[in-house]
């Protein structure tokens, strides 16, 4: 059975930087990250190739977020900078072997998500 474990969620100020990280019990796949707010559908926000780690980004956070895994393979960091109120969401990761990256029904396994809030 694969476990993701998504932290380092928490309250930031708007403009302010947040990362979270996600741990995987496997590392030769390929892992997205995703958020969903209140009411509204999951939402791409990047993603890693695996074993390339090319990155991939959503157009929500293209340019305010980054993307890396570690050398061990099995921690996949996001990175957001220049935070806003519309970034407030849980952020969920997400690992399988992904045709396309940015559509969550093509992944396999789910973590629990890590609650992300940006006050004003």
């Amino acid at each position: 059975q694969v476990r993701l474990v998504e932290s380092g969620g928490g309250t930031v100020q708007a403009g302010g930087s947040l990362s979270v990280s996600c741990v995987a019990s496997v590392s030769s796949y390929d892992l997205g990250w995703f958020r969903q707010a209140p009411g509204k559908e999951r939402e791409f926000v990047a993603a890693i190739r695996w074993p390339s780690n090319s990155p991939y980004y959503g157009d929500s956070m293209k340019g305010r977020v980054t993307i890396a895994r570690d050398n061990a393979g099995s921690t996949v960091y996001l990175h957001m900078y220049n935070l806003k109120q519309e970034d407030t969401a849980l952020y969920y990761c997400a690992v399988g072997r992904i045709e396309h990256l940015s559509s969550p029904g093509q992944y396999d396994f789910w973590g629990q998500g890590t609650q992300v809030t940006v006050s004003s």
